[in-house]
């Protein structure tokens, strides 16, 4: 009895000690930044410039010549730069912690057409990996399921909560659909031949979608006495107030996605990949689509494909006026810190480098809805934003100072800091 005390003491006193920090309080002190290139995510530039926020809203953003009164504490930011918090959509971020622990594993549910999965019930805001993001810039993003036909129902979120009611700041934004696909890779571990063939269950798997959404929408048009939570959750993308985020890439799949959707009563309508969508960009945009570009760090999928492909897809969606923003899923959650260099990236293949900072900050606040108060520093917008010593979308000068919330002056502190100046300080003592 006695062990079992201490072993329960020893566990409580450790606990504590490796959890995330304490969320920032609510700003209750104005704050003025002066002197930094400020990089309002519209991509406007304002050289030496004048940030104030009270109350957790930008209360001034202009250029530091103003003859205006500096408010509250003052942050002498010369030489360095201000960027919006950048903004990583479709994520599993706080889902999964540990990928090969099933416990830690929310991000996949059982069922196949399941929208009525709600994400953010299981968001852990405390996740070691949640809290790595905040030292890149990384401040908010969406929290969507995986898994499949229908994933289920995401939200949006920022990076520095109790729980998932502090964390929220969009509920139920859109539901994710993996559109089927019209050819396979075989199955070698299964005797099959390598290389792709038709996917002779294509029609079918269109079908069921379609079979779906049309039981939904007539669900909704009546009164049913028993209530059917899959069919109830499909209501806000058929009248328009959420979004379906349609996963696909070809160019078939592209085009049977949104022309069925679009037929069905789908109103709002993004899609998430699009590896061959710069080959119908007319029809993209003649349908007002705008496109989440995946893996532009990876290797051309076919072997006619330009070399530089997926390097270069971003920009060649905004050269045809399309709305595009970064999702770039990777192998692992834990890449998403690496968002800021993958829009760095992107503005080496040509694209001007204030465009490609919009494609992680006001372009994703506006495809994910919430560029009424985030993705871009302007006046009466959430006090949202980041100090760095220098450009943040390179990984060399990409190391901020300070970091705000909603005004709120958060922790640049994680795990993964506190092991580099262990480690660091055992080095430098050699």
């Amino acid at each position: 009895m006695k062990n079992i005390q201490l072993l329960f003491l020893a566990f409580i006193i450790y606990v504590p000690s490796k959890a995330q920090q304490t969320p920032a309080p609510k700003q209750t002190e104005a704050i003025t930044i002066e002197g930094a290139t400020a990089h309002l995510g519209n991509g406007e530039v304002i050289e030496s410039s004048l940030i104030m926020f009270e109350e957790g809203k930008l209360t001034f953003v202009g250029d530091s010549k103003m003859k205006i009164a500096r408010k509250g504490k003052l942050i002498d930011a010369t030489g360095k730069h201000i960027y919006p918090g950048f903004i990583a959509p479709a994520k599993t971020l706080g889902l999964v912690e540990i990928n090969s622990v099933r416990a830690t594993n929310d991000q996949d549910e059982i069922g196949e057409l399941i929208p009525h999965v709600r994400s953010l019930i299981a968001y852990n805001a405390e996740s070691k990996v949640v809290e790595s993001m905040r030292p890149n810039g990384v401040l908010l993003g969406q929290i969507a399921p995986t898994g499949g036909r229908i994933s289920g129902t995401s939200s949006i979120v920022q990076f520095d909560a109790w729980n998932w009611e502090d964390a929220a700041l969009k509920v139920d934004d859109g539901v994710h659909l993996n559109w089927p696909r019209s050819f396979r890779q075989g199955r070698w571990w299964m005797g099959e031949e390598r290389g792709y063939k038709p996917n002779k269950d294509y029609a079918e798997d269109v079908e069921t979608v379609v079979t779906f959404i049309k039981n939904a929408s007539a669900y909704g048009k009546g009164s049913p006495k028993e209530v059917n939570p899959a069919f109830a959750a499909m209501h806000g993308v058929l009248n328009g107030s959420q979004k379906m985020y349609v996963y696909a890439d070809g160019e078939k799949e592209i085009i049977d996605a949104v022309n069925t959707l679009k037929a069905n009563g789908i109103k709002e309508v993004v899609l998430v990949g699009g590896y061959e969508a710069h080959k119908i960009t007319d029809f993209l945009k003649k349908n007002e689509i705008p496109v989440l570009v995946q893996f532009t760090h990876n290797l051309p999928v076919f072997d006619d494909d330009d070399y530089d492909l997926p390097y270069k897809l971003p920009k060649l969606l905004v050269d045809a006026g399309l709305l595009v923003a970064l999702q770039n899923t990777e192998a692992s959650n834990f890449q998403t810190r690496n968002l800021p260099f993958y829009a760095g990236q992107v503005g080496q293949q040509g694209l001007d480098k204030e465009k490609a900072l919009q494609l992680i900050t006001g372009n994703s606040a506006k495809i994910l809805g919430i560029d009424d108060s985030y993705g871009t520093l302007e006046v009466g917008k959430s006090a949202t934003l980041f100090i760095s010593e220098g450009d943040a979308l390179d990984m060399r000068t990409n190391q901020l100072t300070h970091a705000f919330i909603d005004g709120r002056n958060i922790s640049l502190e994680t795990h993964q800091t506190e092991l580099w100046k262990r480690y660091m300080g055992k080095y430098e003592g050699e």
